[in-house]
């Protein structure tokens, strides 16, 4: 819980710095936002947004009437160490994104880093993710995976594939639906066009969609349907060695 006052005194008379508290919002259902999260943000002296226009909405909803300032990537380095200066004097700072958890493919590591480095509080509320639901709806092995986020869309990324090619964990993506396709026929191509994936769309929306099947399967259906809004591919990790041994055995 975010304090009721700001700039706070140690017994020495010195200013206590404020805390740095990043704050998960809903990924789609508004109503997914927690009462932790709501508080905090009507606590805070300064929300941070990644984009003020899309965070005005979720903050007129829960009648949260905090000051907003924009805190995106193209700003994030220039912004970081003036926000870290004013928690040292004692302000509470909330950091959202447009949807989600801040630093998840988002806006966010550098200045909980920055903070971090200077001693300053950090407190990250559990909350709304998209890799998660996506993840455990798929069917897939969800006790190990990696997380992979967006694909280098040049430069390093037919390396990238190369090595999760042999990675045995399920491995999780996030993708812009106009490039959908196109990173499927890639993984089918590094892949093989039998290994099973899940394509999540629209997580927590009212068209919430789960593809599930082989790549080939898979990628044949976004051929014949345009897909649209947020994507998350689930891919099934390679075989371990000694499954493959075991197969091939049986063969």
């Amino acid at each position: 819980m975010a304090r009721p006052t700001t700039q706070d005194k140690n017994t020495n008379g010195t200013t206590m710095p404020g805390i740095l508290y990043i704050v998960p919002t809903p990924v789609g259902n508004l109503d997914d936002m927690t009462f932790r999260a709501v508080q905090v943000l009507k606590d805070a002296d300064l929300i941070l947004a990644e984009d003020t226009r899309t965070s005005s909405v979720l903050l007129h909803r829960y009648d949260i009437h905090g000051k907003l300032q924009s805190h995106h990537k193209f700003n994030e380095h220039q912004t970081a160490e003036m926000i870290k200066e004013r928690i040292l004097g004692g302000l509470n700072v909330a950091l959202i994104s447009d949807a989600g958890t801040p630093g998840i493919s988002d806006p966010g590591f550098l200045l909980a880093r920055t903070c971090s480095a200077e001693g300053i509080e950090v407190q990250t509320l559990p909350g709304a993710t998209a890799c998660i639901p996506a993840i455990v709806s798929s069917g897939l092995p969800c006790d190990r995976f990696c997380f992979e986020g967006f694909l280098p869309v040049k430069k390093g990324r037919q390396t990238l594939l190369k090595e999760l090619a042999t990675e045995t964990r399920t491995m999780i993506f996030y993708e812009s639906p106009y490039r959908l396709v196109k990173t499927l026929d890639q993984f089918i191509e590094y892949f093989g066009p039998g290994r099973e994936c899940s394509v999540a769309r629209e997580i927590s929306k009212i068209h919430e969609e789960h593809k599930r099947g082989t790549l080939a399967d898979v990628s044949a259906w976004y051929k014949e349907h345009e897909p649209k809004g947020e994507i998350v591919i689930v891919v099934a990790g390679a075989p371990s060695e000694k499954k493959r041994r075991k197969t091939e055995a049986e063969e």
